[in-house]
Order: structure tokens, then sequence, then C-alpha cells
């Protein structure tokens, strides 16, 4: 019995022919050089019909919450950086502009340095691995790793390294993905399917004293972000019970009618979750829920924090509901046809597809949206109404031991290996789904496509930096407005 090779969403099918083995899927990969040479990776040119990255950025702002696009733009503003973890869809474009060797797994997305962290297995073991799933579909593993090399190399210039320094980081991330692409393609399916990156293992690849101190750091405070500690920090006790704290306009509490809302999609959410978890979390009482803005692509959309609780009071949950928009990269795989019937079920099931454990309380389902207009209080002192849509959510772990290395203290040597690490997590979570041997042929053993991609991230750090200029520009001459009044 066997698949279809696809990683989309097909039936598991019995075929009456062979399988390919390893080594034809090495050679077939090793074959493709010839319609796509790996030196070719390195080009970077952008499309004769790439639209203007300001024009993509406004875009993307379609539909989120008016008040909260000019914090979004502010932190894109705040460096390349910040613009970088903004664009998705302009890196989406770019990559899918580029040859590619037709390769397809499930991918990220938005393989950038920022976007993998640690978290809490079911088992309350701390690992490290791809941890943003928002963009994730099937698509081109190159355009994963484009993304990773680029942002290592906008991150090392932001550190001020040399240009050297950043391709050496740039250079270790790729040949760690290649590396352990080599050997996962020997690996049998199910047994690299169990391979993850817990804090020993972490211990045991990080060699520069700096990135051990940074890791270490990270680990302890990760281990601390769990959901009755969290209460401290974000709640209060008011009437008998726990309150969100209000911090506008970042954290809000909803109106009642929102909260009514929320408290449906969570039941209908439960019917998502396994039937051991469902009993679980279908026994506590949800408290409160606010609006929280989270990172930087994602700021204004809908995203709020439940708080539960169950038979005490320092037995608390929170859960957090998030927007899930269609993939940025759906529409360079599939045009306008529409894949997916609910991109927060695409959420869910990709990052399943790409973590090696992930958090048990995952899970979907549909928010509606308000009958009018929704008064909001984003400044003390203002009101503002808008139009409210309905929306597909995902709903996970709003404290599950979450953590990152900070990127601002690496210095060269702590970057590169940090760089290799995520090359490593990248190559894992690409072996889960499809295309390892092709895609470990194709690479071969040289140098001759980690060469190339340092030539690409170099070259794409400079096109970031550019696109962050003209998003500088258009905000100074008054194309994209920073007053959250919208004038």
């Amino acid at each position: 019995m066997a698949t279809n090779p696809s990683p989309d969403d097909e039936p598991f099918q019995t075929v009456r022919r062979p399988i390919p083995s390893r080594r034809e899927r090495r050679e077939y990969g090793k074959s493709l050089r010839r319609t796509v040479p790996r030196l070719s990776l390195g080009d970077w040119r952008p499309a004769d019909d790439r639209p203007d990255p300001v024009d993509m950025i406004r875009a993307s702002h379609a539909d989120r919450i008016p008040y909260l696009v000019p914090v979004r733009l502010e932190r894109m503003l705040a460096s390349p950086y910040g613009f970088l973890r903004g664009s998705a869809n302009v890196c989406a474009f770019d990559c899918a502009s580029l040859p590619s060797t037709g390769i397809t797994a499930i991918i990220c997305g938005d393989a950038h340095l920022g976007n993998f962290g640690f978290y809490g297995s079911p088992e309350g073991e701390l690992v490290l691995d791809l941890n943003d799933f928002d963009e994730a579909h099937p698509g081109a593993w190159e355009w994963d790793l484009r993304r990773l090399v680029a942002s290592v190399w906008v991150a090392g210039r932001q550190n001020r390294l040399t240009e050297q320094q950043c391709g050496d980081a740039a250079y270790t991330c790729v040949r760690a993905y290649q590396d352990e692409l080599a050997l996962l393609s020997e690996t049998p399916l199910l047994a690299r399917s169990f391979m993850k990156v817990d804090v020993n293992r972490l211990n045991e690849t990080v060699s520069e004293p700096t990135l051990r101190d940074e890791v270490e750091r990270a680990v302890t405070k990760a281990r601390l972000r769990t959901s009755d500690r969290a209460l401290p920090e974000l709640t209060d006790w008011s009437g008998g019970s726990y309150r969100i704290i209000e911090a506008p306009p970042l954290v809000m509490r909803v109106s009642p009618e929102r909260f009514d809302q929320v408290g449906t999609c969570l039941d209908a959410y439960l019917h998502t979750l396994p039937l051991q978890w469902r009993r679980v979390i279908g026994s506590y009482t949800l408290l409160d829920v606010a609006h929280k803005v989270v990172g930087v692509g994602s700021v204004g959309l809908r995203a709020f924090i439940a708080l539960l609780g169950g038979s005490s009071p320092d037995d608390v949950l929170f859960l957090q509901l998030k927007e899930a928009r269609r993939s940025v990269l759906a529409r360079h795989v599939h045009g306008d046809r529409a894949r997916h019937a609910h991109q927060g079920q695409r959420v869910v099931e990709y990052q399943q597809a790409l973590q090696t454990v992930s958090d048990p309380l995952l899970g979907w389902a549909d928010l509606p949206g308000l009958e009018t207009p929704t008064t909001m209080r984003p400044f003390p002192g203002q009101t503002r109404s808008y139009h409210v849509p309905d929306v597909q959510v995902y709903v996970r772990q709003f404290r599950n031991m979450k953590g990152a290395v900070a990127l601002d203290g690496l210095d060269s040597g702590a970057l590169a290996d940090y760089a290799g690490v995520l090359g490593l997590l990248l190559a894992k979570s690409h072996a889960r789904t499809s295309g390892a041997s092709r895609i470990s042929g194709y690479l071969g053993r040289s140098d001759a496509a980690a060469t190339a991609l340092v030539r690409f991230a170099q070259a794409y750090a400079d096109q970031t930096e550019a696109d962050h200029a003209a998003l500088r520009a258009a905000v100074a001459d008054g194309r994209l407005s920073l007053d959250p009044e919208g004038r």
C-alpha cells in the first residue's frame, strides 16, 4: 500500500505499481540540476511584473482592524528585519517568481528566524521547532529555505555584523539543512517522524558559549510561561473572579456580545479535539475574553485570549483564538481556486504535519461577525466603530512554555551556530511531509547549493532594505498613515 506522493490532503490509496526506491528518488532529484542548476539558486532579480511593495503591504491590510494598522506599520518601520517579518506576501511573490525544482512539500511559508521557538510538548518536555503556521501550505521547499537565509542576513546586519559574518551564518544554515536532509532521507519514514530537538539535544548541538548562555536564558524564561504564572501579569481579581487587565490598544476586553460569541465558538472548537482533551477542556468555564495584539504580520487580525477557570481559583487556562486567512502561498500554488474550506483547520493540520510534537489543544472553529458595528475603545476617551466580518479561527494554548532566543543579542559565532540549528529544524520539518530523498539528491554533498544561496541571501537582504526604505518614504509622503483615526 502506498500513498499519492502529493503532500495535499489526498486519501490513502492502494496502487499497483512499483514504489520508487530511495536511490531512484535521489537520482531523480539529481537529474533536476539540468533544468534548475544549483548555481541558479543564487540569482535574484525582481520580476518584471513585481508590484510596488508598498501596494502589497497596503493590500495585506484589507479587513484588518483599522485602528491597529498603524501599530503594524510602526513595527515594520522599526527596521528592515521588522519589515521582513511583516511582509510574507511580498517574499511569497518574489520566491514564486524564481525557478524551482518542482519538488513540493508542506512548508511553513514564513520560515524566518523569529518563527522558531521553544514550547512545551504534551509530555512536559521543552522542545525547539517551527512555531508559526499561519502561512503553512503545500509549496516549493526552496521558498522556505530562501526566506530563512535571507532573514539570517537581515538580522546579521541589524546586529552590526560584517558581510562576511552574515555570509558565514547563511552558509552554515544551508549546510545544516543539506546535511540533516541527507541523514533523514536514509531514515525510515516512521522513525524520522519522531525526531525532535529538545533542550538536551540542543545543548549537544550548540557550541558557541554566547549562544549557550542565550539558550539557557530563553529556556529558563520559557519554563515560567504557563497559564498559572501568567495570572499576576495578565489579570486582576475582581468581583470574586479573575479579569484580564486592559492595556489599550494592545489588550482590550471584548463586549458582552462578543464574549457570548467566543463562548459559542469555543463550544464548537471542542468538537475538533480528540475525545480525551474534549472532556478535559469542556470542564472549564469561560471567565473573560480580550483582544490581544500579537507579532508583526498578525497585527490587526482578530486575535483573542480567553481565560478559563477550573474547580479552584488557581486552576486556570489561557487559550488563544487567532484569525486564519488564506495562506499567502495559496495564489501561487492554486491561483484563485480555493483548496482549503476552513483556514483554521489548514493551520492546525499543517502545524501537526511540520512539528514532531504539537500542542494537544490545537483546534479550529468559526467566529461570526457582529450584526451591527461594534464600538471599540482603542484609546482612553475615544470610541471607534467599524464592521466586524465573519472569520475562521484556530485555537491553541496561549501560555505553553513558549519562548525564543533573543536575536539582537547574538554575535557572529552565535548567529552562525543558531542558523545551523534552524537549518536542521527546517530539514526535519520538510522531511516529515514529502520529497526528502529527491531534495537531497538535488542538493548533493558539495557546497554548490550553499554557496549559491549565500549569494541570494545577500541580494535579497539588499532588496528587503530597499523595500523597507520604500515603506518609510510612503509614510513620509502621506501615502500610508500612522494616524489611528485614519487621517
